[in-house]
């Protein structure tokens, strides 16, 4: 039945993401104190982030009780976008299929003009959903994050280790099924030989697909992932005039994958279904370098940039099957520059940050490029109150797959007895996200 591998193909994508999900996008991983401050960190990180965000902040003047360590374990974000309700369309679209051969068999055992009628009907609505479903994308990123800092007088070490995904469902429409079901739609209208007619358009297609209808409208994941682990090190220099700033780098080893698994609603068997057929991979290892300069009367401001995958790499997909579906993508880690300011005290923190580079898009996603703005409010070092928003000014209306326009941030830290509990939300009007890390520091 139709409807059986429909479902397999469903099942097939919630697999295929649940497996890629064990890697990683190539959207950088943020702690859920970034995250909940519109994804901030370069000038403001806290030690055990530093690594991740710019492992020059390891070195950085610190409140004197997250000083000394700082243990991230783990950090876990997940957003979700999903703009024309991809996976309920999926579920509708089976049931759809399934009345579809059944008002199939009933025309094939009666020719009766109720029998055409229905068939007809069943024919324009199926039409209509895989048309609608035609380009729909249901997008999921998720990262998760381990790591440690010990900050030092001369020397500050850390570890980090991130995995984070982005994949993305698609419906693709055969110009040849929605041929077919114009052509049924038009033959139930077609008067008194209206059963006479469609009986013989189905069993035309039916012989055109060997015994049985095969639609050919199908779904497409395509996911890309990069995981990395690297050792931070981190200086603090002092200048003539008292005022500071930090080095740091990060050099790490990284390994980058693709997914992308295209197949028809009526082909797909799961028994069949085989992984390592549709992924790529590739590894090496790369560096991340950062800066940090603390200024002021009272070091209250600080300045941070950040460059990340020194080294460019990239990784083409697996080729798609089918004639008319067949092409690769290519997953590009290039170098990113990121820089930041912020202003703090001992009961707030606030900053400004911006790419200085673009990150190009890779499949059904939008090219991006952040200006955000985050703040933190702490009381007495037991909780602190965190607000962010971002806007891409990459963002595009030509790009295949779900815009990334302006999101809201919001989050709570708490502190008790050395633990730590942060999370965080997102909003926009085509995501909607979370974030929860546990960690200490002293």
């Amino acid at each position: 039945m139709h409807v059986n591998r429909l479902s397999k193909l469903s099942l097939a994508i919630g697999l295929s993401i649940a497996t890629t999900s064990a890697l990683a996008s190539p959207q950088a991983f943020m702690s859920s104190r970034s995250f909940a401050m519109g994804g901030t960190g370069v000038a403001v990180a806290t030690p055990s982030a530093a690594p991740n965000s710019n492992p020059a902040m390891m070195a950085a003047q610190q409140h004197d009780w997250a000083d000394d360590f700082g243990l991230m374990l783990p950090s876990v974000n997940v957003r979700a976008a999903d703009e024309e309700e991809v996976i309920d369309q999926v579920d509708d679209i089976q049931d759809v299929i399934d009345q579809f051969d059944q008002d199939v068999s009933n025309l094939e055992n009666n020719l009766s003009e109720g029998n055409a009628q229905a068939l007809g009907a069943t024919a324009k609505d199926l039409r209509d959903r895989l048309v609608n479903f035609n380009k729909d994308t249901v997008r999921v990123n998720a990262g998760l994050g381990l790591g440690f800092a010990v900050p030092g007088n001369s020397i500050s070490v850390g570890f980090v280790t991130s995995a984070s995904l982005t994949a993305t469902v698609r419906g693709e429409l055969s110009n040849n099924d929605e041929a077919f079901l114009n052509t049924l739609v038009n033959a139930a209208n077609s008067g008194p030989n209206a059963a006479a007619q469609l009986e013989a358009e189905v069993n035309q297609r039916k012989l055109e697909d060997g015994g049985e209808i095969e639609f050919d409208s199908r779904g497409r994941i395509l996911a890309s992932a990069v995981a990395e682990a690297g050792i931070s090190i981190a200086k603090t220099f002092e200048l003539n005039n008292g005022e500071r700033f930090q080095l740091g780098v990060t050099p790490k080893y990284v390994e980058l994958r693709t997914f992308q698994y295209t197949e028809t609603v009526s082909g797909f068997e799961d028994d069949e279904f085989d992984g390592d057929d549709y992924q790529t991979e590739k590894s090496g290892f790369n560096l991340d370098v950062g800066a940090a300069y603390a200024f002021g009367e009272n070091r209250e401001w600080n300045a941070g940039v950040v460059v990340k995958n020194l080294i460019p790499m990239e990784l083409d997909s697996a080729q798609s099957r089918g004639a008319a579906f067949e092409d690769k993508y290519t997953l590009e880690l290039n170098p990113m520059v990121t820089a930041g300011i912020a202003h703090k005290s001992d009961y707030h923190v606030v900053t400004a940050e911006l790419d200085l580079t673009k990150k190009e898009a890779f499949g059904y996603e939008d090219d991006t490029q952040w200006l955000a703005l985050g703040a933190e409010f702490d009381a007495w070092r037991y909780a602190q109150l965190r607000a962010g928003v971002r806007h891409n000014l990459a963002s595009n209306d030509d790009n295949d797959g779900i815009e990334e326009k302006t999101q809201f941030t919001a989050g709570l830290g708490l502190n008790i007895l050395g633990a730590r509990l942060d999370i965080g939300a997102l909003y926009s009007s085509a995501d909607v996200g979370a974030a929860i890390e546990l960690g200490t520091a002293f």
